[in-house]
């Protein structure tokens, strides 16, 4: 519902008769809270705003605000709370738990579908068709969205866990979770942790695993193979003193190493559903390189389970638990867009150098020059040098590798995941505007791409400038807004993002329109 930016109608304090109401209204909805729990929810005293806005959709909806905050909203005389209201009270509704790599479908505005939901051991919660209920991820009890049971838990099951289990009404990072103080949800353990099960099941395994290492080679030129038990780490070669790396951080290297090349050259498309086991077992460990020894309890997961969470996040495999306490990989995506992975220069840099020497291309006689193989000319050269230029200099050829490569930009805010987007870095577009009757308005772009809130910034201008302002959809901007503010105020936005929100100046333009000293 709020996947998409809204258009807010109005937004005024609320009447003491109205927050009386609400507390009624919310203790109807919501038995599950107490009275203290209503009266922290709902102070008396405190600020609390009714805003009432339009979705992209169209229809209407009445949102309840505290302490800066969305604490509720109401449609069709339903009330819901939202995220910011279910990390203080997580227990309110009944729960699904999900993946972690589902939130980015909910936030785009997906509903959660049964496949996607987790089975704890204690079993669905109950709910029946329409009931209000949240999602959680696996591992926090934390809800990322909220929603309304699409069928009933008995029908959840009669299907097999197929078709639609959640209609979603609003998530995590949705624009309406933006309206607040963008924070992100806390760390709240689940009620009935399995892991200590699950790192019992691994440990027997791995205890019983062995694996085979390639010796020297013999005399007669043939290399034997010898078994090797676990605990062959003090024969395996340091590799501290080689890269100075930290051990867990190797181990870690080690195991993403052996684990894409068992799913590149082992894992056929036939083999799936593979048990976690097998995948260690008779792939993972037969894929370690010579002289290494692959330990998972030596890398920062500590157990296979948690390092295939991290994969399944990074949506390169898919994990289920298809019968009770043993999990299978269901899928693969043996296209994950790995190539299509940013870099940052200097990374971009390394990689060269360590092709050059690998495939040793460093001119011997002047080690400032690099000899250029098939595989470099195609991606550095022009068609007419394709026969003429045969070397490069080192910096000639980083310059054209990152010349051929697509810009992209990353903007990191306070306890959020970092945004990262193709492209070059759009500034922040300030301009004027005549209106009717050769009015002149300032307009305002691009302030979402900055972590700033469109609404909150109309609201200080109309403060400051004491003219009125207006929050609409910016024109050829998908999901972007734009503020327009009546006369020419370049010279009090200024002020506020330079000197209060402490923006660079080269991300904004149109500074320079600002009215002139002694003008009006």
């Amino acid at each position: 519902m709020f996947a998409k930016a809204f258009r807010v109608k109005s937004n005024t304090a609320i009447k003491g008769s109205d927050r009386r109401k609400l507390r009624a209204d919310v203790t109807a909805a919501f038995p599950a809270l107490g009275t203290d729990q209503i009266s922290e929810l709902i102070p008396g005293k405190e600020d609390l705003n009714v805003v009432k806005l339009y979705v992209h959709k169209g229809d209407s909806v009445t949102v309840y605000a505290s302490g800066g905050n969305p604490i509720l909203f109401e449609l069709e005389k339903n009330l819901y709370p939202t995220v910011y209201t279910l990390w203080a009270y997580p227990d309110i509704l009944p729960t699904f738990i999900t993946w972690p790599l589902v939130l980015e479908k909910l936030v785009g505005g997906a509903d959660l579908m049964l496949p996607g939901v987790v089975v704890p051991p204690t079993g669905l919660p109950q709910v029946q068709q329409g009931d209000l209920c949240a999602i959680a991820l696996v591992g926090n009890r934390a809800p990322v969205a909220i929603g309304v049971a699409a069928m009933s838990t008995a029908q959840m099951l009669a299907s097999g866990l197929k078709g639609k289990g959640v209609s979603v009404l609003h998530t995590y990072q949705d624009h309406l979770w933006r309206s607040g103080d963008k924070s992100s949800p806390p760390a709240i353990a689940p009620l009935d942790p399995t892991d200590s099960c699950e790192e019992k099941v691994h440990l027997g395994l791995q205890g019983n695993l062995k694996s085979l290492t390639l010796d020297g080679e013999e005399e007669n030129g043939q290399v034997p193979l010898r078994e090797a038990s676990e605990d062959t780490s003090s024969r395996a070669p340091s590799q501290d003193s080689l890269d100075g790396k930290p051990l867990q951080e190797q181990m870690d290297d080690l195991l993403l190493r052996c684990f894409l090349h068992a799913l590149k050259s082992r894992v056929k498309k036939a083999d799936l559903p593979l048990l976690t086991s097998t995948l260690l077992g008779s792939h993972m460990f037969s894929c370690c390189p010579e002289g290494q020894q692959l330990d998972i309890k030596k890398s920062s997961y500590k157990k296979l389970s948690k390092f295939l969470q991290h994969m399944q996040q990074e949506q390169i495999v898919q994990v289920k638990e298809l019968s009770k306490g043993v999990e299978s990989i269901v899928a693969v995506d043996w296209r994950h867009p790995r190539k299509g992975s940013t870099l940052e220069g200097s990374e971009v840099r390394k990689i060269i150098t360590d092709y050059a020497k690998r495939n040793r291309l460093v001119d011997a006689d002047n080690r400032n020059l690099v000899k250029l193989d098939p595989i470099l000319c195609d991606c550095i050269l022009e068609k007419n040098e394709q026969h003429l230029v045969t070397k490069l200099p080192w910096d000639c050829l980083l310059t054209r590798c990152l010349k051929n490569l697509q810009p992209a930009y990353q903007v990191t805010f306070p306890g959020q995941e970092p945004i990262l987007k193709k492209g070059k870095l759009c500034p922040i577009d300030i301009t004027l505007e005549l209106k009717t009757y050769n009015k002149k308005v300032t307009v305002v772009r691009n302030l979402e791409t900055y972590g700033l809130d469109p609404c909150s910034v109309a609201a200080i201008l109309q403060q400051r400038c004491q003219a009125s302002t207006i929050v609409s959809p910016a024109p050829g901007a998908k999901d972007s807004l734009q503020v327009q503010v009546q006369g020419n105020q370049i010279h009090h936005l200024g002020q506020l993002l330079l000197e209060e929100y402490r923006l660079p100046g080269k991300y904004i333009q149109g500074l320079e329109k600002a009215p002139k000293p002694g003008k009006k």
